[in-house]
């Protein structure tokens, strides 16, 4: 009789609440219960404890021209604040340029055929791939990387830290004094790396907080203590932080219209979370999206092989890690070669990649490329996807759920 009458309760008050409020539960309920399937954690879950210490002194160093050889280069060059940890720019400029954005361009400096990558979530816990192609890659346990069994650390984030300093065109200038360096010997690697050491050991505004929060003499500093000092700056200065998704799913938080529909297209129709799941939206494996390959690429004109550099398995060719999608509405331009600027079009690549040809522009070899792009593509969960122009922008909606502010600003220091 109880039963009944609390049924009844139940009953009278569904029928005072509006149909369409109640669907609106539901939706809520199963968008909640799919981000977690997809692997959301709470962002504080993500953390991983470093030295405050640390921390101040990776700052400085992140800021500082003295970590190039040619001191006209900074970590903070390129990973710039107001575009999202990013450069803002297609292919980044690396030595020779000045300035930020679209004034890199205009410099003359050295161009890194790659889109610039940003720092969300980087070396949180579970994050171990790093670089468009994999070439830093700890996920089976052991980490492999350019080093080749000589890795200065067990850390992949520290040992990724290691390779901009002495890349040349990167943060090593494209000289000819510099030419044996393009060798990537481990031997030639580690003579730079000791300029550095004694360079930052030699600032009396970094060398002693450096040599404090590594717990060793001045003298004794080595570029590992450098590295040590930039990783623990960056997984904590761009580590998650508290924003809307979580909101959502762990606080009863709310969504729009909008953004509800984005998200239940991203883990529905779209087949978006196939890829892009976990606490970084990021499966960590290499996909290949047929999209345009703009200016030089690692592999010459208009072609980067993408991970096969790193593994020379034809099966890799055209492949590239699945990129976080924190603070993607920030990050812009997209994909490896950052052919393209707007999210909207990005998206609409994945399923549609002819949608980004122009067949008048391109050459036979580029057609080819493009041809062995769409063989690669046809394997992937999102060919056989139709997205409207409607569906996508519900997609960008659900996406700037993802956004925050890092801890700190960052500033490039002489």
């Amino acid at each position: 009789m109880k039963f009944a009458t609390n049924l009844a309760v139940i009953v009278g008050i569904a029928a005072m609440v509006p149909l369409a409020v109640l669907a609106d539960g539901m939706r809520d309920n199963v968008l909640r219960q799919a981000i977690v399937r997809g692997g959301l954690l709470p962002f504080q879950d993500t953390h991983v404890a470093v030295s405050e210490d640390l921390v101040k002194v990776g700052k400085l160093l992140f800021q500082t021209k003295d970590i190039s050889l040619d001191r006209k280069t900074a970590c903070a060059s390129c990973h710039v604040d107001r575009f999202g940890s990013g450069d803002g720019i297609a292919n980044a400029i690396g030595t020779g340029g000045a300035g930020e954005g679209l004034e890199r361009l205009a410099g003359g400096g050295d161009i890194i055929p790659r889109n610039t990558l940003p720092f969300w979530g980087r070396g949180s816990k579970g994050f171990d791939v790093f670089f468009w192609d994999g070439k830093v890659d700890a996920s089976s346990g052991t980490i492999h990387s350019q080093f080749a069994g000589q890795e200065p650390s067990t850390d992949p984030l520290v040992v990724a830290a290691h390779l901009p300093p002495v890349e040349v065109g990167e943060m090593v200038a494209d000289l000819a004094q510099n030419d044996h360096l393009e060798g990537e010997s481990v031997e030639a690697a580690g003579v730079v790396y000791d300029i550095l050491a004694d360079r930052i050991a030699a600032r009396p505004d970094i060398g002693p907080a450096l040599a404090a929060a590594r717990g060793k003499a001045v003298e004794d500093l080595e570029f590992i203590d450098i590295a040590e000092g930039i990783a623990a700056f960056i997984r904590t200065n761009f580590q998650l932080q508290d924003n809307p998704l979580n909101r959502f799913a762990f606080a009863e938080g709310t969504m729009s219209e909008s953004e509800q529909k984005g998200g239940l297209i991203f883990y529905g129709k779209g087949r978006c979370s196939s890829c892009h799941n976990g606490p970084y939206f990021t499966d960590f494996e290499f996909h290949a999206i047929a999209t345009p390959q703009l200016g030089f690429g690692k592999n010459g004109f208009g072609i980067d092989y993408g991970r096969y550099n790193s593994t020379l398995r034809e099966e890799d060719r055209y492949r590239f890690r699945t990129p976080p999608l924190w603070n993607v509405t920030k990050t812009a331009p997209y994909f490896h070669s950052g052919s393209v600027q707007r999210l909207e079009d990005a998206i609409l690549l994945h399923v549609d990649p002819l949608a980004g040809l122009s067949p008048e522009t391109m050459t036979g070899e580029q057609r080819v490329q493009f041809y062995e792009q769409l063989k690669a593509w046809s394997g992937e969960v999102v060919s056989g996807v139709a997205l409207d122009r409607d569906e996508i922008a519900d997609l960008v909606s659900f996406l700037s759920l993802l956004s925050f502010e890092s801890r700190q600003p960052v500033l490039e220091t002489d």
